[in-house]
């Protein structure tokens, strides 16, 4: 049974590091003493080591020990033996890169779907999809495919921004961008805003959070997603 939580970002205006989904976190990990963190998006290009220490001291406070994924011998191995997973936030491509040049992409959606506990952020939720094409950063790597874990029948884009958006913008808006990705491809996509997450467990999803979301789906028109919404499709 899937045990996810798929939050855009993690941090949310005025809150600290993972504070706005700390309840979740706990309720996920619920008796685990000990999570593997993958500090791969490496976001600010920041050591694998200082982003591991930030994931620890905040989930010290929870009770849970932190591990970085890149101090075991085998990552197949730490994932193959791991009580729970949260990966997070930076840059996806690179993150993605080193997920596929450890071997460990087909491995982690096995045990997604076996029900491993695990929380993605930003990068980590869109990795969590059927493939990163929805994701906001730049391509500054190249990884082998943009397949992802398809632990989720969708692709996620988080951060989505907030309407009205700047009248000086002259550029494609985000629902510009999805559409354009909808034209060569068909799964759909969860746009969630800062202060959102998505709450699965098995084949149940709720949205959580602050505010709506969207729901893009192929050649159909963008419907919003409340608060509180079932979006167990």
């Amino acid at each position: 049974m899937r045990r996810l939580l798929l939050v855009s970002s993690s941090k949310c205006h005025p809150h600290g590091y993972l504070d706005h989904c700390a309840d979740e976190a706990a309720d996920l990990f619920e008796g685990v003493s000990e999570i593997v963190f993958v500090p791969y998006a490496r976001p600010g290009g920041i050591s694998h080591d200082e982003y591991t220490v930030i994931a620890a001291e905040r989930f010290e406070k929870m009770g849970i020990a932190v591990r970085g994924l890149h101090t075991f011998e085998s990552a197949k191995q730490a994932i193959e033996s791991a009580a729970g997973v949260f990966i997070g936030g930076g840059n996806t491509f690179v993150l993605l890169n080193q997920l596929y040049a450890d071997g460990i992409v087909d491995l982690m959606h096995d045990r997604l779907l076996e029900g491993l506990p695990y929380i993605g952020t930003s990068a980590g939720s869109n990795v969590a999809g059927l493939s990163i094409g929805t994701s906001n950063d730049m391509p500054i790597v190249c990884p082998q495919s943009f397949k992802a874990f398809a632990a989720v029948p969708f692709n996620i884009n988080p951060h989505y921004p907030r309407l009205p958006p700047d009248p000086t913008h002259m550029g494609e808006t985000r629902e510009d961008r999805i559409n354009e990705f909808h034209i060569f491809n068909s799964q759909p996509v969860v746009a969630i805003r800062e202060d959102s997450m998505l709450r699965i467990w098995g084949n149940s999803m709720t949205h959580l959070g602050g505010s709506d979301g969207y729901l893009f789906e192929h050649g159909k028109t963008p419907q919003v997603v409340n608060a509180g919404a079932d979006l167990s499709f």
